[in-house]
């Protein structure tokens, strides 16, 4: 199964995050446009991890909606 998100989400900032459920990350690029990790994560404590593998994700992003799924 591919998992998709969805792109007219509006992204939140990282100050309040959720700390339950999948969330897609992002982080702002320099030119100030949203750029999303391609996976799922959680947060953890005050870490991310990656939903699959439980590793650390090892960026500092700066935005945040929740994962889905297709239907």
């Amino acid at each position: 199964m591919t998992e998709t998100r969805s792109p007219g989400q509006e992204w939140l900032p990282i100050s309040v995050t959720a700390h339950e459920g999948d969330l897609e990350l992002g982080i702002m690029d320099y030119d100030g446009l949203i750029v999303a990790l391609p996976y799922p994560c959680h947060k953890i404590g005050m870490d991310f991890v990656d939903a699959a593998n439980k590793r650390r994700v090892d960026i500092q992003p700066t935005h945040w909606r929740s994962w889905s799924t297709p239907h």
